[in-house]
């Protein structure tokens, strides 16, 4: 069984960076491939040793002195200068003594392999740390462009769409993952393009109808009419505007969907007061508060029709996702525009989906009132201005999302 809190290895491994692991894996080959080159060359100097050494003590001694206290005799004829291993008692002739030392060989052998070892395993922990400097260099030069592509690809989204990471070099493996990036990346443009194109001719080719339906039915149903034609009038009439405030919608995403045209200096405070008060008629006559503050001027470069809509659609969606009675507080201040509401609780989960089209609360292009486009056009609008926007549940239910400009 595991012990609780136990290093593991592995684990402590797989989170450092790439570039630290190829680099220990450098020092880590150096390391063993030394190792084995250290104990190899350590094996063949002592067996060669063994083999070509020979300790000889030379010693002036009297002529036909027995060595180690034995009578003196004289060495046979071809022996002179030579000692046998297992033979009489070496004798000194012509004034020379000659006796094995195996002892001091061994002593000699010993030293010379324990510096051999001691100064050979220092210089392979220097230059396993050195191999690994260098692994670090290495292989920071060979992901440089790897991080080139991330860095590109985390600023391409999807309305800068255009730009390609257009990666330089050799015709190696990173070369091709870039040049198949920048393929991917096209056939997303055509996709999100053709999207665009799409939304934006159907919302506007829908809205020469929508207005002829409307005439038509303010000329052929006008007054007098009887009652039950009066409903039904009322009830056309109806109909026609949602659809086309549906249409102006879609085509309100679509043109923010493209980005900014052009750019021009706009003051969010006095956008953000001028939406409050055309607003609340619809604010009164839901008998809601609505609270302001909005702290000076705010100057911004952007598009002050988009801007409109994105302080309108916040507005509209506060007002018309609230209890009765409830409050609706709308703040400008720090660059940051919020708007908090009060209404049913909000699963933290579900606010992810509240920013896609056409969806609701629990709901999924159903409902009674709205077509689920107001935070999503607030989204694009943001994003096109680059800003960011977060949704935060209130304690007692509702929402309050947030804008950021930079």
């Amino acid at each position: 069984m595991k012990r609780f809190g136990a290093f593991d290895p592995r684990r402590a491994l797989a989170r450092l960076p790439f570039r630290a692991r190829l680099a220990a894996a450098f020092s880590s080959l150096f390391l063993l491939a030394g190792a084995a080159l250290l104990a190899f060359v350590v094996i063949l100097a002592r067996h060669g040793t063994a083999e070509q050494l020979v300790g000889i003590e030379t010693r002036r001694l009297p002529v036909d002195t027995p060595v180690d206290g034995a009578s003196p005799v004289a060495p046979p004829p071809g022996t002179f200068g030579r000692v046998q291993e297992g033979g009489p008692t070496p004798r000194v002739h012509g004034g020379v003594a000659l006796r094995k030392v195996e002892t001091t060989v061994q002593a000699v052998q010993d030293a010379a392999l324990h510096q051999m070892l001691l100064w050979s395993g220092v210089g392979l922990v220097v230059m396993a740390l050195f191999a690994g400097l260098i692994g670090w260099w290495l292989a920071g030069r060979a992901l440089r462009p790897v991080a080139a592509v991330t860095e590109t690809a985390r600023r391409i989204g999807e309305t800068n769409l255009d730009e390609r990471l257009a990666l330089t070099g050799p015709d190696d493996e990173l070369r091709r993952l870039a040049d198949t990036i920048d393929t991917m990346l096209d056939r997303l443009q055509r996709a999100f393009d053709s999207q665009r194109r799409f939304v934006a001719n159907a919302s506007h080719e829908l809205r020469t109808p929508l207005a002829a339906q409307r005439t038509s039915i303010e000329v052929g149903l006008a007054d007098p009419l009887p009652g039950h034609l009066a409903e039904v009038r009322d009830d056309l009439m109806t109909t026609n505007r949602e659809a086309e405030r549906l249409t102006a919608s879609l085509l309100l995403l679509a043109r923010s969907d493209r980005g900014l045209d052009g750019t021009e200096p706009v003051d969010l405070a006095d956008i953000t007061a001028t939406a409050a008060a055309e607003l609340r008629p619809a604010v009164e006559e839901k008998r809601l508060e609505l609270r302001t503050s909005i702290a000076g001027p705010l100057q911004l470069a952007g598009d002050p029709v988009l801007l409109r809509h994105l302080v309108a659609n916040l507005v509209r969606n506060a007002i018309q996702y609230n209890r009765p009675r409830g409050l609706i507080e709308v703040t400008v201040a720090d660059r940051t525009l919020e708007v908090t509401n009060t209404g049913r609780p909000v699963d933290p989960d579900q606010l992810d989906d509240l920013f896609e089209p056409f969806r609701r609360l629990g709901q999924d292009r159903v409902g009674t009132t709205g077509h689920g486009l107001g935070l999503s056009i607030v989204r694009s609008i943001a994003q096109a201005h680059g800003s960011d926007v977060r949704a935060v549940p209130g304690p007692d239910g509702g929402l309050t999302v947030t804008v950021r400009f930079p």
